[in-house]
């Protein structure tokens, strides 16, 4: 098993480190090369740099996973992609991505795109507390329990 990160902008990369090496995981990055960057991490994490655009990094991160590996993501197309390969799938916020509830949130992705493309405007998310990080990680953590236990 193995913990990608889709690194882009994500707020919970040192917060899924740490789990991750707690459980013994090794941790995927996949980042545009954009979001190069040269600070040291630990040898089990890795980046996979992609070139730019809009989409790299996701086809980069199907391309890679594997089932029963744990995506973070906050992308819910992405998320649609690898659910059918018996990937967890967790967003930032500690919600999981599942099968029964993707179509309806990509439902709400669509017609929310379409009304900013009708020129209205729509909210952006909230400003990422330190509560969502707790409920990031204890949801992490879970999941990483749940996956072990699937393993034996």
């Amino acid at each position: 098993m193995k913990i990608f990160i889709d690194g882009d902008g994500s707020p919970v990369k040192d917060t899924t480190i740490k789990l991750a090496e707690k459980y013994q995981l090794p941790v995927v990055i996949v980042t545009s090369v954009d979001h190069y960057t040269t600070k040291e991490y630990p040898d089990f994490v890795t980046f996979v740099y992609v070139d730019k655009g809009a989409d790299s990094a996701d086809y980069k991160i199907v391309g890679l996973i594997q089932s029963g590996d744990i995506l973070v993501t906050q992308d819910y197309g992405l998320a649609s992609l690898v659910l059918s390969k018996g990937v967890r799938v967790l967003h930032q916020l500690g919600n999981e991505y599942t099968k029964d509830t993707i179509e309806t949130m990509l439902e709400q992705r669509y017609f929310s795109a379409k009304l900013r493309k009708a020129g209205q405007r729509t909210k952006g998310p909230k400003a990422y507390t330190t509560e969502d990080r707790e409920r990031f990680k204890e949801s992490l953590e879970k999941l990483i329990a749940q996956q072990a236990g699937d393993k034996k």
